[in-house]
C-alpha cells in the first residue's frame, strides 16, 4: 500500500528483456536507506517487489501481465521513474490510498501553463472514466493528484511547482503514456452494488411486494 507522494525520481540503468518480460535495474539513492529483499517499491505507480539490492539501486521483474497493463515496457535505458516506498502504518496519510495496481494506461493531449501551475489534460478510456469523479483522488505515474475536470474522453489534473520539480510529470509531454490507477474506494463500492442487483433469472421475480418488503418503496 502507498500514498502517491513520491520520495524519489530514480534511473533506468539496465532492462534484461524477455519474450513478454523484462528484468528492470533502477539507480536510487533516498529509498534505499531500509529496503530489503522481498520489500514492495511502487515504479511508477506499479508495485514491484525488489529481487536484488546494490549500494544505489535496485532490481525488480515485470511479469507479462504488468507489461500489458502499463508503461513500463515504453522505458528506456537512462529513463526516469517515479518511486515510493511502501506506507508504514506510523507514516502521515498525505496523499491517499494507492494499491500499486494499475487499471490502464491514458496519453497525456494537452499540457498548458497557468501561472505557477500546469493543466494536464489525460484521454483515458470508458473502464477508467468511469471512476474518475470531480476533486477526487487519481494516482498518474503513482502520484496522488486531485481531479479538476472531466468530460467524455479526457480528465485534467493541475500540477503545482513541487510536484512538477519531485515527479517525472514535470517531464511529460504531448503523446506521452501514463500509468493511472483510479481510487479504490469507487470500485469497492462498484462492486457492492453491483453484487446486490438481481440476476437475470430473479428479475422477473421484482414485484411492488419485494420493492417495498426491501426499503425501495
Amino acid at each position: 500500500m502507498f500514498t502517491g507522494i513520491i520520495e524519489e525520481i530514480g534511473t533506468v540503468r539496465e532492462m534484461i528483456r524477455g519474450s513478454k518480460s523484462i528484468r528492470i535495474k533502477i539507480e536510487c539513492s533516498k529509498i534505499m536507506d531500509d529496503i530489503k529483499i522481498g520489500d514492495s517499491i511502487s515504479v511508477n505507480g506499479i508495485c514491484l517487489t525488489a529481487t536484488h539490492l546494490g549500494d544505489n539501486f535496485f532490481i525488480a521483474d515485470v511479469m507479462p501481465e504488468t507489461m500489458e497493463k502499463t508503461n513500463l515496457g515504453r522505458l528506456n535505458i537512462a529513463g526516469k521513474v517515479n518511486l515510493e516506498r511502501a506506507l508504514r502504518l506510523s507514516d502521515r496519510m498525505g496523499g491517499h490510498i494507492v494499491t500499486g495496481h494499475i487499471d490502464g494506461v491514458g496519453i497525456i493531449k494537452g499540457k498548458n501553463a497557468d501561472d505557477n501551475a500546469v493543466w494536464l489534460t489525460v484521454e483515458a478510456p470508458d473502464s477508467i472514466l468511469k471512476y474518475i469523479v470531480m476533486k477526487g483522488s487519481v494516482a498518474l505515474d503513482g502520484t496522488s493528484l486531485t481531479v479538476a475536470y472531466i468530460d467524455d474522453c479526457s480528465f485534467k489534473v493541475s500540477l503545482i511547482p513541487l510536484t512538477r520539480g519531485e515527479t517525472t510529470l514535470g517531464r511529460k509531454e504531448t503523446g506521452d503514456f501514463i500509468n493511472i490507477e483510479c481510487d479504490v474506494l469507487g470500485k469497492y463500492i462498484e462492486k457492492l452494488l453491483l453484487n446486490n442487483i438481481p440476476s437475470e433469472a430473479h428479475k422477473n421475480e421484482i414485484s411492488l411486494d419485494f420493492l417495498e418488503e426491501n426499503g425501495f418503496a
